[in-house]
């Protein structure tokens, strides 16, 4: 029944596609290591740990976009064949009014003695709908794509919360946990509301300053794959990719 419930209140991945219009997008720069693993500048630089919590960062957050669009693909077809669990009751002033559940259905009839026979049909009507709602959300999978969603938005949540208490070791950390409050913070992409584009700004100069500086760290903007591909700002270092 929890799945009903949280399926009439879009998860955070869809809550946030519905107010960009798309998927949130990183902002252009990669944070990788322009280096073969035997080359000095990749095994002369102390692993930064906030970089390494932004990648699992990332990898967790695309895998519950991954998982939330399923289950909206999931969640269309069984509206299509069950519906929302609902039920309509016919008030005694001859109004007819459709709840979504039990306790907007307390509401609308209240506790008066009078309403008891209508509201013991309604409640037995509802439990009914509810029934094949969860039976077909757990044969078409919906069910399974929900808790797995469910659960990487929680822990990308807790590892988002990690980068408070992770110290960077290198520029390219710094603008790894920068990059994770824009794209968890921002009401919309480009958004010009304080303090997203000062962070915004801050994070492009920071990229620019230490570009030149520390190429071993961010690869030039040209070499960034597109958006759709990277799925954000693609912090995989050349090492570990090769794999």
């Amino acid at each position: 029944m929890a799945d009903s419930d949280n399926s009439m209140t879009l998860p955070l991945v869809t809550r946030r596609q519905v107010l960009t219009g798309g998927m949130i997008t990183s902002t252009a720069l990669m944070l990788e290591k322009n280096a073969l693993p035997g080359d000095v500048a990749a095994t002369s630089i102390p692993p930064d740990p906030a970089l390494a919590l932004w990648r699992e960062w990332e990898m967790t957050r695309g895998s519950a976009e991954r998982h939330c669009r399923r289950q909206q693909r999931l969640e269309t077809k069984l509206v299509e064949s069950v519906g929302f669990p609902c039920v309509t009751v016919r008030l005694p002033n001859g109004e007819d009014v459709t709840v979504h559940s039990i306790e907007a259905l307390n509401e609308v009839l209240g506790t008066d003695p009078d309403m008891a026979a209508l509201r013991e049909k309604a409640e037995a009507d509802f439990a009914a709908h509810q029934a094949r709602w969860d039976v077909a959300a757990e044969e078409t999978g919906y069910s399974a794509a929900f808790r797995a969603e469910r659960e990487a938005g929680d822990r990308a949540h807790d590892l988002l919360e990690a980068f408070s208490m992770t110290p960077a070791t290198t520029l390219a950390g710094v603008a790894g946990k920068l990059d994770a409050v824009l794209r968890e913070g921002e009401a919309w992409e480009e958004c010009s509301e304080f303090p997203w584009s000062q962070i915004r700004s801050a994070l492009s100069d920071l990229v620019r300053i230490a570009q030149p500086a520390m190429p071993e760290q961010f690869f030039a903007d040209e070499r960034r794959p597109p958006a759709s591909q990277a799925g954000g700002l693609a912090a995989i270092s050349a090492p570990e990719r090769r794999r």
